[in-house]
Order: structure tokens, then C-alpha cells, then sequence
């Protein structure tokens, strides 16, 4: 069945003065609206702030909530005018914004038992400081811990922002040293090829900054591509309109890869196509209209993005911008956010729904980033999945020896079952069963 997507939908893009909803901003000029040194500087980053803002717009009921929410979360609070201007706070509960950034205590679930702090093993992977060097030819080098605006979902919320009353963060600040130590490892491993410069948040890297990074990087005659990693495009693109350092600094990298046969370009996180408003459409044409590639890594989440019509939109609305749809990550195991993860049949239900809705090259591929350090696997190549027990197994050959195993979040299974999670012999069995199961289908080949 062809799914109940208009076919011009993807053009709608918010547009106007649409932070004017929100009394604190009424009186904002278009202007000053647009200049990212103010949307910094009036950036929300206690819960107090936010729900002086908030009220008259929601009930004293959503703001307790949202109290009791914030004591209980692990990522601290950054939130900017342009993204609290998206939300709709006639029906804050349900808003996918809302979802992602400011937590609510009445929805919040028990974190799985499976999870572990870093589930992903980056600091296991990581042969100096902030680098985690897991792929063959690519390492990830974790410049910063700060970013522009701070998400529920985070992978590092285990370092990234300040520390919470949930977790003590590791320290991964700008540090000169830490940075050369980074590049001296680069430089000595001749298979590294690719880097991901991420954090933190490129968005919070200085002109100068990126400047260092992008020439250190491009001069190693062993790297031959690099991406920025951001957020910053999705929550406030007003910076690469005004910001004009950062942008040409940016840019310079770019053109100066080019010029040496070497790919840079901007890695982004737009996760709803309500994050994409007329603003971002300016400065994602801004960025292709100077020559640099675009593509968008996307989290799946429940109630922001697991309806296809949803998720149809977002990717069609991105290809719309030039934003290449690149990733769609299965919801990592992260603490404090089980209420927004979906199971991985989600995830392959999407995946097969989004096959044919546009361009190949526009169309994303669905992910599971394997904890454990298995690296990113494609959804559907796990050598086996339970659909009742919520347990999927993976293989990463060509990445490290082993078998990684995902789990659906136990809401989403039958009541027995959870009840079996419940009891620590039970839960042994399922896994050990799963891993048995795994093994021999493995063996087949």
C-alpha cells in the first residue's frame, strides 16, 4: 500500500516570524532573531529559565513535570530560541521537539538492564585521548565536550555538557596538547584515511579552530577525507548565516581539500522536518552554493520520528535543502532515555517503507551502531533476531572479533516476557540462547 505522503508536502517550509508565539520573543526583530550571537546568548541553560519562559504557554501540571524530569535526566540543559520558537506548546507532551530536548518525569522508563556506561566501547577504542580509533582507515576525534544546544539521546552524554545530579562527566575540553597528541597518532597510523571531527559539537569550534584542525588534518599525507560533525544546522542555522569567520572558515577548509584531492565536508542532525524552517533552507543553500557536501545522520526515535509518513518527510525535505540523507541509527542504549527508543522492528518495518520514496542516493541506510564496539551495521544483516525476547545479534568481521547484541527496549514486549527480563536467570538464558541461535546460523555460511 502506497503510504499517505502528499507529494509536495516536503516543499512547506515553515516561514515568518514564527518564534513570535512565545511571549519572551514577540518583540524580537527579524534581525536580531537572525544573529546567532544573540540566539547563543539567549540560549537556555537552566530549568528555571526555561520555565519562566514557558509560562502562560503550558500548564503548572507539564511544568512540575518537566522539573522532575530535568533532577532525573543525565545531559544538561541547552536550548535556543530558534528551537523552543519550533515547539508546540498547545500540545508540548506530543511535540517530537519537545521530545528530544526537554525531558518530562511522567514519561521517563527504567533504563534496560543490558546498559552499560559508554555502551558503544569508544574509550576502550581510543589509543590517545579523545580519539577513538575502532574502523581500519577512520578514527573519530573528539575535539570539544560543549555543544550548541544539549540532546536528551546523546551517545556521550557519559562526557558531553556539564555534570548532572545522574552523571559525572568525563573531561574532554579543547586542550592544545590533547589535540597534537590526536594528530601525532594520525599521522603514524598510514591506513587512516578518513576522520570524523565531532565532540562536542564542531559548531562550537572557533573560527581559528577549525582553521587548526582542518590544515593539520589536510596536511597528513595519509588523510584523503574528513568531516565536521554538527548539530548546530539543525537547532541554530542562524550561525552560518551570520556567523561569516566560522562559514569561511569552514569553506576555506573545504576549498583547500578540493584543491589537494581531498573531500571535507559537513555532517548534520536534523532527526523531524519540523526542525527545517525557511532559515535553515538559506543557510543549507549558503553551504551548496559555495561548494560543500551536506549529508544528515538521523536517530530514530519514538514519537519523533517512527511514523513513516514522519520519516518520509524528513528525508524528502532534506534531499529538497541538498542535504544528502545519509543515516538513520537505531536509538543507542543510552541512560535516562529508554522511553525513546523503538525496537529494531521498527527500524526494518522503515527501512523497507522508505526504499523507493526518492533517489537512491537520497535514500538513507538504517543502522545499528553494535554495542559492545561492533561499529555501524547494517539493520537487517543481524545473524539473528528474536523478535519476542527483543534480542538481535550481530557479526563485525572486517571491525573486531565477536557477537554484538542489541536489545528492543523491554516496554515493547509482551508482559511475559518482561517479566522474564525482570529475573536475572531468565534474562541470562534468553541472551545465551540468542548467542547459541547466532552461532550456528553462522556456521551455515
Amino acid at each position: 500500500m502506497r503510504m499517505n505522503v502528499k507529494d509536495m508536502d516536503h516543499r512547506k517550509i515553515v516561514d515568518g516570524s514564527y518564534w513570535e508565539k512565545i511571549p519572551a520573543y514577540k518583540e524580537i526583530s527579524t534581525e536580531t532573531f537572525r544573529d546567532y550571537k544573540w540566539q547563543s546568548k539567549q540560549s537556555i541553560t537552566k530549568p528555571s529559565k526555561l520555565l519562566d519562559v514557558l509560562k502562560g504557554l503550558v500548564s503548572d501540571d507539564f511544568i512540575e513535570d518537566v522539573s522532575q524530569g530535568f533532577a532525573r535526566a543525565p545531559m544538561s540543559l541547552r536550548i535556543s530560541p530558534h528551537l523552543l520558537s519550533l515547539i508546540d506548546w498547545s500540545n508540548p507532551y506530543d511535540d517530537p521537539l519537545r521530545i528530544q530536548f526537554i525531558p518530562v518525569a511522567s514519561r521517563l522508563r527504567e533504563d534496560h538492564p543490558e546498559l552499560r556506561f559508554d555502551s558503544l566501547k569508544e574509550q576502550s577504542d581510543s589509543p590517545v585521548p579523545g580519539l577513538t580509533h575502532r574502523y581500519p582507515d577512520k578514527a573519530l576525534f573528539l575535539a570539544l565536550d560543549t555543544c550548541p544546544v544539549y540532546c536528551r539521546f546523546c551517545t556521550r552524554s557519559y562526557a558531553v555538557g556539564i555534570d548532572t545530579d545522574q552523571v559525572e562527566k568525563i573531561q574532554l575540553k579543547v586542550n592544545a596538547d590533547r589535540w597534537d597528541k590526536a594528530f601525532e597518532y594520525i599521522q603514524s597510523q598510514p591506513q587512516l584515511e578518513d576522520i570524523v571531527v565531532s565532540g562536542g559539537d564542531a559548531y562550537n569550534l572557533r573560527a581559528e579552530q577549525i582553521l587548526q584542525i582542518g590544515h593539520a588534518l589536510l596536511s597528513l599525507d595519509n588523510i584523503r577525507r574528513f568531516r565536521f560533525a554538527t548539530k548546530g544546522p539543525a537547532v541554530m542555522p542562524q550561525k552560518i548565516l551570520s556567523d561569516h569567520a566560522w562559514t569561511d572558515a569552514l569553506i576555506a577548509i573545504s576549498d583547500r581539500g578540493r584543491q589537494l584531492g581531498k573531500e571535507v565536508v559537513l555532517h548534520t542532525h536534523f532527526n523531524n522536518p519540523n526542525e527545517i524552517t525557511s532559515i535553515s533552507q538559506e543557510a543549507m543553500l549558503l553551504l551548496f552554493q559555495r561548494g560543500l557536501t551536506v549529508r544528515n545522520q538521523a536517530v530514530l526515535q519514538r514519537g519523533v520520528n517512527d511514523a513513516s509518513e514522519t520519516m518520509a518527510l524528513l528525508i524528502k525535505r532534506l534531499g529538497y535543502l541538498n542535504v544528502h540523507p545519509y543515516y538513520i541509527y537505531m536509538h543507542d542504549l543510552v541512560k535516562g532515555v529508554e522511553d525513546l527508543r523503538t525496537p529494531l522492528s521498527t527500524g526494518l518495518r522503515l527501512e523497507k517503507q522508505m526504499r523507493g520514496i526518492t533517489a537512491g542516493f537520497n535514500t538513507p541506510t538504517f543502522v545499528v551502531d553494535a554495542p559492545g564496539g561492533g561499529g555501524k551495521r547494517a539493520i537487517h544483516s543481524f545473524e539473528h533476531y528474536n523478535i519476542e525476547t527483543g534480542i538481535s545479534v550481530y557479526s563485525a568481521p572486517s571491525v573486531k572479533p565477536g557477537l554484538f547484541l542489541y536489545y528492543d527496549p523491554i516496554y515493547s514486549l509482551s508482559q511475559s516476557i518482561q517479566n522474564d527480563w525482570g529475573n536475572a536467570s531468565k534474562r541470562q538464558a534468553m541472551i545465551d540462547d540468542a548467542l547459541d541461535v547466532a552461532h550456528k546460523n553462522i556456521d551455515r555460511y
